[in-house]
């Protein structure tokens, strides 16, 4: 073998196992090694201190900067339980508004709590299906202490709900949920037909998706992808190019590397996506920034992405790291977190919500596989999003401080929801709502 062809598989070898040389990250208490993020500032999930004592968390632009402290995280070193449930008693002679309990259900600033309840008028849009219906329920004559503690926390009388303990968590007032309670206490049927039967979450369409996630004439990221082409013969201040190093092209050189991400990279310790691993990969040999969440980042990994389009995904759950990384990621799935004290297993999995309304989204079922297509292009972003960049988005409106995209937690949460994508097609970049 030629000192050439060496080098190129040797190089190979990297993108596949990891950079040899590199140092190990040292472990915590926990065997899961410590990372210090190095993506853009904004993916970072820091908290910044005013000199007033004003604590401001820093996001994506048009993100709330609102600080979840107080609040349970995915972060591994987080070990606060669940907040505990609390019975509480509606005060005495309280008398509800159910007009401001109506603007209540509704406040998008508060819940809505339409989002899940269907419930008369049409300026309820678009209402969810993920909890039942309750235009009627004021015919079930349930007593208003029922109601109040079913606002307040249902966890005492359902354990189980994925329903928010909008008291306990501070959401809403005392006064707040008298005046939810006189609202539902109206709802008695019958009740008028829909105008439009889309405002109705049990006889509206279901969303028919977008067609071919691959038609350049329907998906702007295709266009990113093919941009990383420039990017991938561009040589760094180490004099080298990805190009140099990956003999005969990505569509050669990567083809099948990207459905075994993410996977479990020695030389770093931790499971890695291809984001991560080009985070540090990239300024390594060519001296070129890769930081997760970047435009080149994002452009390069569907480009090493795409060479796998149409082969099954095959990311490792048999070796003693990736069974280790998959338990910590299942037991994140299911961990209630936030101020709605919510976990991903509340909203994608069959038992839970998973298939249902949630406003006009149908929620995604976990056995489906959710990440064979990202990155992937937000119509109602216009941008590229990547896992990472997903799971940040869905906690912060939770009440939740998002961990830094390249976390540990993140990856190992992507490694288990990964997991059910084995053996279906990669097709990437995606595109979705």
């Amino acid at each position: 073998m030629t000192a050439r062809r060496t080098l190129v598989w040797a190089a190979l070898a990297v993108l596949g196992a990891g950079c040899a040389g590199t140092s190990p990250a040292v472990p915590d208490y926990r065997g899961v090694p410590k990372w210090s993020s190095r993506a853009i500032p904004e993916a970072r999930g820091e908290i910044r201190t005013a000199a007033d004592g004003k604590r401001t968390a820093v996001r994506y632009a048009g993100w709330t900067t609102r600080d979840f402290d107080r609040y349970t995280t995915y972060a591994y070193d987080d070990a606060r339980p669940e907040p505990p449930v609390q019975r509480v008693t509606m005060p005495a002679n309280a008398v509800g508004d159910a007009q401001k309990g109506r603007a209540l259900f509704l406040s998008r600033s508060k819940g809505p709590c339409t989002a899940c309840h269907l419930v008369p008028g049409d300026d309820v849009w678009p209402a969810g299906s993920a909890g039942p219906d309750q235009s009627t329920i004021g015919d079930r004559k349930l007593p208003d202490q029922y109601l109040y503690q079913a606002v307040w926390d249902a966890r005492a009388f359902f354990p189980h709900t994925v329903m928010p303990p909008w008291g306990t968590a501070g959401i809403f007032t005392s006064a707040e949920i008298v005046d939810i309670v006189a609202y539902l206490q109206t709802l008695k049927g019958p009740v008028a037909p829909d105008k439009d039967r889309d405002r109705n979450p049990f006889t509206r369409a279901r969303p028919t998706g977008f067609g071919d996630n691959l038609d350049p004439t329907n998906n702007p990221a295709i266009v990113l992808a093919d941009d990383a082409e420039t990017l991938w013969t561009t040589r760094g201040p180490s004099g080298k190019a990805c190009a140099d190093c990956h003999e005969g092209g990505a569509s050669r050189a990567m083809r099948s590397v990207g459905t075994r991400y993410p996977k479990f990279v020695k030389p770093y310790g931790r499971v890695m996506s291809i984001e991560d691993f080009l985070e540090m990969h990239a300024p390594e040999m060519t001296g070129l920034a890769m930081a997760v969440e970047s435009a080149d980042n994002l452009s390069m990994t569907m480009f090493v992405k795409r060479a796998s389009n149409g082969l099954p995904v095959s990311v490792d759950i048999e070796s003693p790291e990736a069974r280790a990384a998959l338990a910590r990621g299942k037991a994140t799935f299911y961990r209630r977190v936030g101020e709605r004290n919510h976990a991903c297993a509340d909203c994608h999995t069959p038992d839970a919500a998973a298939g249902k309304f949630l406003g006009g989204r149908v929620l995604a079922d976990v056995r489906a596989g959710l990440t064979r297509h990202f990155p992937t292009w937000r119509t109602d972003r216009a941008e590229v999003w990547d896992m990472r960049k997903r799971f940040q988005w869905c906690m912060t409106p939770l009440g939740m401080n998002m961990l830094a995209a390249d976390s540990i937690e993140y990856a190992e949460l992507e490694l288990y929801l990964t997991s059910f994508d084995n053996g279906k097609p990669l097709s990437v970049p995606g595109i979705r709502h």
